[in-house]
């Protein structure tokens, strides 16, 4: 018995003891572990309710239903994204204009590609502005080559154009070190200038239109102005006001070729 317990032990314990050689963990002197949830059953099955709806299909499903009860309107817009989408008050930078904000935050381009039909074709918009990849290479949902977001953008460009709906192609916002944190380490300006060289020569290539958000916001050092953002990412309504003008001047030569 003591033999087996012995055994046990070396099986289970041992193994710690050389974890300094192979992890960067270490002692500190002040134990502040992370805060837990109260409820671990109710943390388990919140995340287990967000494995089964990866890509949030769910969240615009009754508002989609509704809409697609009503007749087509060719100047209906979808404004497809990130968190940089979802928070942006459409009704009040673009009064009285038939738009549908699909943006969620958090996402990358494999997650919107899911919910391709359901948020964007099945509704039959006129046309659709997409703006994504600050999630991509921020590795929301994984590491990505640059080859594998772009194959995404031409993914949902290729299936809106086939459903005759056009295409804006929004540059990424830049992103800046003014707020509380750094973003420039999980979201490099390197990484951001390639995707928008990719999007703005896809775009020309695929008759889609180029929304070229980065130049709106951008800075003399490269990085989103200050005064813009709340946390150096997400743009305030200050940044929204330089938006609109650069998304609505798309739309119409989207919608018009004008």
């Amino acid at each position: 018995m003591f033999r087996r317990a012995h055994t046990l032990f070396a099986a289970f314990f041992l193994p710690a003891a050389f974890l300094p050689a192979i992890a960067s963990a270490q002692l500190v002197e002040d134990y502040n572990p992370p805060r837990t949830n109260c409820c671990l059953a109710s943390a388990a099955q919140t995340l287990a309710n967000q494995l089964l709806d990866w890509n949030q299909y769910g969240r615009y499903h009754a508002d989609n239903e509704k809409l697609k009860s009503q007749p087509a309107d060719p100047n209906r817009v979808v404004f497809m994204g990130d968190s940089i989408t979802d928070g942006w008050k459409l009704s009040q930078y673009f009064p009285g204009k038939p738009y549908i904000n699909r943006g969620i935050s958090g996402q990358t381009t494999p997650q919107m590609l899911a919910r391709w039909f359901e948020d964007v074709i099945n509704l039959k918009p006129g046309a659709v502005l997409i703006y994504a990849g600050t999630n991509d290479i921020a590795r929301n949902t994984g590491p990505s080559t640059l080859e594998m977001v772009e194959e995404n953008f031409q993914a949902m460009t290729e299936l809106a154009q086939l459903h005759g709906i056009k295409v804006v192609l929004c540059a990424v916002t830049p992103v800046s070190d003014y707020g509380p944190r750094k973003m420039t380490d999980g979201r490099p300006p390197s990484d951001i200038l390639k995707l928008n060289a990719w999007l703005k020569a896809y775009a020309a290539r695929t008759h889609a239109v180029y929304a070229d958000y980065f130049t709106a916001l951008v800075d003399e050092k490269g990085m989103l102005k200050d005064g813009m953002s709340r946390d150096g990412l997400h743009p305030n309504e200050k940044g929204y006001d330089l938006l609109a003008p650069v998304a609505a001047a798309a739309i119409q030569q989207a919608l018009t070729g004008k």
